[in-house]
Order: structure tokens, then sequence, then C-alpha cells
């Protein structure tokens, strides 16, 4: 019997390593990790509801030479993927022994969202609209927070992975501020098909903070955000485009070793917002992704269930087609199309 419950307790102990193999830390001092390696690691970001610590995963490329640090941070939205198998494919990618500066790299900011298959964390508040977050506040605004704190300070420079989310589509388009030459030459570089050139300011959704691109740059952080097309899937063509842009974008800025060309921006917009169905019912968008439309143009039709027509939408403007629905069923004031106006 005493052979049986040390077998049994061997087994549990044996699991409880395996899934805990890395090592646990509450912050993250770079200076703790030897050059020349990739280390991953978990970082603690509070606790959760059985005393356990949230836990995100975090991978440290440290150069064998001494230089910046680059952050890259996937799926503070649960529901946006692409960017995890994009960060995983740049970090299979590096020499650590031949890399200058530093690389801290997170595929997966929000688990509990992640797990949960939500784009919201569990209290289903929006992380990326919460920031600098309150060390006394709710739980979503600890959250971010805690990212405030332990994570944005990491980093000199900063790409930030999202998708569309649930009942939207994207096309593969970034978002910084064009007037800025370093981050002018960042989005040049992780070639998006659009771009829409702001500060941080969320192109949609209620704000009661800031957006963490737009934290970051309040502290110094040369920051942008690249959107990869889908939620919930991961798309090939976008997570190699994601895994060369990133690279590329590592070689220019002397992490690693090699020259790019920097390509001309393409479809840089000043604006961007998204226009709502006034009425309720079934929804066809008549546009594509990345279609340039005329004022006046036609772009959403809505049907009741007996097939007429109770709303037909048009262009409000001059415009390019970032993103738009993909969920058929509206209610009043439902996503059409996410409009960009050209440059």
């Amino acid at each position: 019997m005493k052979t049986k419950v040390f077998a049994c307790f061997f087994l549990i102990c044996s699991a409880l390593i395996g899934q805990n193999k890395y090592p646990i830390v509450d912050q993250i001092n770079l200076s703790d990790y030897k050059a020349g390696t990739i280390n991953n690691i978990w970082l603690q970001l509070g606790d959760d509801g059985f005393s356990n610590p949230i836990l995100i995963p975090v991978i440290i490329a440290k150069g064998f030479s001494e230089g910046e640090v680059i952050g890259l941070t996937a799926s503070i939205h649960g529901n946006e993927l692409n960017g995890i198998p994009i960060i995983q494919n740049v970090i299979a990618s590096l020499d650590a022994a031949k890399m200058k500066g530093t690389v801290v790299a997170i595929p997966g900011l929000n688990p509990l969202a992640i797990a949960n298959t939500q784009r919201e964390f569990i209290d289903l508040q929006d992380l990326n609209r919460l920031f600098p977050g309150k060390k006394d506040g709710n739980r979503s605004q600890q959250m971010a927070y805690q990212i405030a704190q332990k994570v944005i300070p990491l980093f000199n420079y900063h790409v930030d992975l999202h998708t569309a989310s649930f009942g939207r589509v994207n096309s593969l388009y970034g978002r910084g501020d064009m007037q800025e030459d370093t981050l002018s030459t960042m989005l040049r570089i992780l070639e998006p098909d659009i771009i829409v050139s702001n500060k941080g300011v969320a192109s949609f959704g209620e704000a009661s903070g800031l957006t963490m691109r737009a934290y970051a740059i309040s502290k110094g952080v040369k920051s942008i955000t690249l959107e990869y097309g889908n939620p919930q899937v991961y798309q090939q063509d976008m997570i190699e485009r994601g895994t060369k842009g990133v690279t590329d974008l590592f070689k220019w800025l002397g992490f690693t070793q090699g020259t790019v060309t920097i390509p001309p921006a393409r479809n840089v917009c000043s604006k961007s917002y998204w226009i709502f169905t006034q009425k309720g019912g079934y929804l066809d968008v008549l546009v594509d992704l990345g279609q340039k439309v005329k004022k006046g143009d036609p772009i959403g039709i809505l049907k009741d269930p007996f097939g007429e027509v109770v709303e037909e939408v048009n262009a409000p403007e001059d415009g390019i087609v970032i993103g738009k629905s993909s969920n058929p069923v509206n209610i009043s004031g439902g996503r059409i199309i996410h409009l960009g106006i050209l440059e």
C-alpha cells in the first residue's frame, strides 16, 4: 500500500513539475539573464480565484552584445491569436549568440481571456482601454496596472500584435504616428497594406483610459500596433508576413545582422472610424477589405427576415476599407465597415 501511495504521489509531483518547468518570477530583471541565451519564464500578474498566480509566458532573448530592448506582445485581447505564432517563429529564428540587445516577447498577454476564448478580461472589460490601470482598482484595472508596471518599462521599442475581434475581419494594417521618423520607418518595414496615422487613440470602443501603445509612448517607448487579420484562427499568410516583417525590423534596428530595404508606405490614412447600421436586420456588406470607395458608393444593405430591404448604406466620404463585419445578424448600431480616410 505504501508503495502504491508513494508511486501516486510521485506521478502527481511529476505532472506538476512538468506543467511548471519554467521559473516563475514576480519581476523581470534583465541583468539576471546570461548574454547569448534564450530564456522561457512565467511572469506573475496577480492571483486567480484559487489563490494561484496569474501567469503570462515571457521569452527573453539576451544578445551577446549589450544594446536596447524590443518588446513583442500578442493577445492582450484573448481571441486575437495570429500574433502568437508570429512571436514563436521570430524567436525560433534568433541566434542569441550573434544578437545585439534583448528581445522580450510575450505570446499571450491576457491568459484568462485566451483560456475562455473571449476578447475581454475575466470581468468583461477591455484591458487595452484601461492603461495605466490602478494599483487598488477593480480586476481589469489591476491587471492593466501590473502590465504597465512590470512589462512596459522593459522596452525601448514595442510592437503590439492584434487581429480583428469576433464578428469582424481585418486587413493587415498598422497604427502609429507617421509624423515621427522612427515609428514611420518601423511601420514601413512591417509592410502593412494600410496605415492609420495616430498617436495611440483607440479606433473604436469605450475608452476610460489609454491603449497600451499610447501608454508606452507616454513613457518614451517607440511603440506601434499591427493588426494581422481575423480572430480565433491561425492564418498562414498573415503569420508569414508578420514573421518576415518583425525579422526585418530586428535587422533595421540593429538587433540582428543583415540589411533591409525600407519600402514606401502604402495607403496612409489620417483617420479612421466605423460606420454603423441605423436599423436592425440581416446585413450584407458589399465591399471587400482593402477596397477604395467613393462618397456615395453602396457599402451595405440590411434586410428584414422576409427579405425586404430596410436600410441601404452608402460611403459618407472617399476612403479605404480597413475592416468589416463578418456577422450578418445586427441590431441597430451594428458595425458595417471600418473606413480609413486616405491622406
